[in-house]
């Protein structure tokens, strides 16, 4: 967490009504008065000298009177001074880790279904809304391309992933292709694609035609062309948002009867709005990252926060990343440990499956 200046403008007193106050906020959702805080406080204080510390820090702009009563909450600014300089990161708990190992003990090689147990899970452990990023499929390195004739003019491509995800993609073929001109290509590609993802065997692919334009026939030259223009289309989202836990979200709002916040935050969700931006917002600082409100610039909803962490493959390269959403007052000492290790736990498990 990085250190605000703002933090050494404050007292020991000052600072300890404010731990205290956020803290309190973020169990119960509550303006915070002056009487609650002095029966916590370490040192004994009247109500009347707490009163006072709480009217500095709103005028600081880290505390705001959401109402007519003395109670106070925090601003986003005070959220963030919160998390920076006073937050107390518990350690993971061995019920929350134990039903996280259990979602991803499984042998299936389906990558798709791993991310889809672990979104489930994070919402259900976090009453939040949980969002993950699944790897991009072309960041994996290729094992095994092949071309399948469906008739005249279709072709299915197949390609193998390290990974062991497997994609299947229809294109048009060139006029009078022949089973000999698909296996050339496919001989062609798997000579030069082993052990590259789509965006380097894009690089290299127009050299190796060029220098190799004799030995491939002009039929199994438009198979490699058009075949790996479908892979790496420009068109094509390879990346794959999950998104858990809607209900969570509505609940935790039901009181303020907010709906239109949350409608609002699933519409950006299921457009995939920013779907890039979410992995590199992650990518920006090591471990797991935290977003308040209006900071979160990768959704309209404002009233909300982001805990986020990216993930790794085998070769130490961010691949994905994994994420819970909810209320600006969400427990971030015990969100944070659990998203920490659930990252660092599909980063293995999608590291062990590339070298298979």
């Amino acid at each position: 967490m990085a250190h605000s200046p703002l933090l050494d403008e404050l007292n020991e007193r000052s600072r300890e009504v404010f731990r205290r106050l956020v803290e309190s906020y973020l169990a119960t959702g509550e303006p915070v008065g002056s009487r609650t805080l002095t029966r916590a406080m370490t040192e004994k204080v009247s109500a009347a000298t707490v009163r006072n510390v709480m009217q500095d820090l709103e005028f600081m702009g880290l505390l705001d009177s959401p109402h007519v009563s003395a109670g106070r909450i925090p601003t986003e600014t005070g959220l963030r001074l919160f998390v920076d300089g006073l937050l107390e990161v518990g350690d993971l708990s061995q019920d929350d880790r134990a039903k996280i190992d259990e979602t991803v003990q499984s042998n299936s090689a389906d990558v798709a279904s791993l991310m889809d147990r672990v979104g489930s899970a994070l919402s259900g452990i976090t009453a939040g809304a949980s969002l993950v990023l699944t790897p991009k499929h072309q960041e994996s390195p290729i094992s095994h391309i092949e071309f399948v004739s469906l008739g005249t003019d279709r072709a299915l491509a197949v390609l193998v992933f390290s990974d062991g995800h497997v994609e299947n993609r229809l294109f048009k073929t060139p006029p009078g292709q022949t089973p000999a001109s698909m296996r050339e290509a496919a001989n062609f590609l798997n000579a030069i694609a082993e052990g590259k993802t789509i965006a380097e065997l894009r690089t290299s692919i127009e050299q190796e035609i060029a220098s190799r334009r004799q030995e491939l026939n002009s039929l199994a030259q438009e198979l490699v062309e058009q075949g790996l223009a479908l892979w790496a289309g420009a068109n094509e989202k390879h990346e794959r948002l999950i998104v858990r836990g809607r209900s969570n979200l509505i609940e935790a709002e039901a009181e303020t009867n907010d709906f239109e916040r949350i409608r609002t935050l699933f519409d950006d969700l299921e457009r995939k709005r920013d779907i890039a931006g979410f992995l590199e917002l992650a990518e920006e600082g090591e471990g797991v990252r935290i977003f308040i409100g209006s900071e979160n610039k990768l959704f309209s909803l404002s009233g909300s926060s982001l805990v986020v962490s990216p993930y790794m493959n085998a070769d130490r390269k961010i691949v994905g990343a994994v994420g819970v959403i909810g209320p600006t007052r969400l427990n971030y000492g015990r969100i944070v440990p659990i998203v920490d290790y659930t990252a660092q736990l599909v980063g293995r498990l999608i590291s062990d499956r590339g070298r298979r």
